[in-house]
């Protein structure tokens, strides 16, 4: 089944199950369309959607931190926005992998432990300033749209729909993220100099994201490697940084290992944020 004829296949799901947070117009495809057509994918590729999931989540959680706090009103819009984008994201994946092991997406954002989490750790390192974020999100957004655009070739028809929509998102906050990065870098000393200064915070953290696991190569067509984006990610951001009078860092690779569970300190306080509602009213609903 091809990207039309599943989205054809799905027209009359969801509706009735949409959530507060549906914000998809017209026959895209929803978390509330994967959640109806129960298409129950293996435990191995239940797990790579959890990865996907996890970065999304947790991106989205630091992103929407910026709401009422971004440097002018069009930003706090553009930030909050972004987030929702990615959260959206999130949902579909993380609905998506629950199918493996009968639970939902809150299931799996709520009720799991700091360990359990597989997000990479450079989605989880605090937002400091409006230049740390951009950054964050330039390094980030680049790395989504090499990935979702490689993944709509996916095997597994659900994430090639997923990222059907996704990538489209995505290159938005790449073109937002660059614009900014171009006027950050060529503007006053102060924003280049913390431009610097962001570049030099997350760089250590980028090499976890072409790290290729066993997982990768059991899913075969359905996964990317990821090690076989990193000479076009490179190459896309080294442009960007050019533009902007940056440069690469000379610094090392931090000894980051997310997907297996191992976090910053960061993420125990994301979580306890995040999860603090749903664990003091379990089943409530709204």
């Amino acid at each position: 089944m091809n990207h039309e004829e599943l989205d054809a296949s799905l027209d009359s799901f969801g509706d009735a199950l949409a959530s507060a947070t549906r914000v998809t117009p017209g026959n895209a495809l929803r978390p509330e369309d994967i959640a109806v057509a129960g298409a129950k994918p293996s435990d191995e590729v239940a797990q790579y959607a959890l990865h996907l999931g996890d970065d999304a989540l947790i991106l989205a959680q630091r992103l929407s931190h910026w709401i009422s706090r971004a440097p002018e009103i069009e930003e706090d819009i553009a930030l909050g926005n972004i987030a929702l984008d990615v959260l959206g994201h999130a949902r579909s994946f993380l609905t998506y992998a629950g199918l493996a092991w009968d639970k939902s997406e809150d299931d799996l954002a709520y009720w799991r432990e700091e360990e359990d989490f597989t997000s990479l750790q450079i989605v989880e390192q605090p937002n400091g300033h409006f230049g740390v974020t951009i950054m964050r999100q330039l390094i980030i957004s680049i790395y989504q749209h090499l990935l979702y655009s490689k993944l709509l070739e996916s095997t597994d028809e659900t994430i090639a729909a997923i990222c059907a929509k996704a990538v489209k998102e995505v290159d938005y906050h790449r073109d937002h993220s660059a614009a900014w990065t171009i006027r950050l870098g060529q503007g006053t000393e102060e924003s280049a100099a913390k431009m610097r200064h962001a570049l030099e915070v997350l760089w250590p953290y980028t090499g976890e994201m072409f790290q290729d696991e066993e997982l990768h190569r059991t899913l075969g067509d359905v996964a990317v490697l990821p090690s076989t984006l990193r000479e076009a990610w490179e190459k896309e951001i080294t442009d960007v940084l050019a533009e902007a009078g940056l440069e690469i860092p000379k610094s090392g690779m931090a000894m980051a290992h997310g997907r297996v569970g191992e976090h910053s300190e960061h993420l125990g306080f994301i979580l306890a944020e995040m999860q603090v509602l749903a664990r003091k009213h379990p089943g409530a609903s709204w």
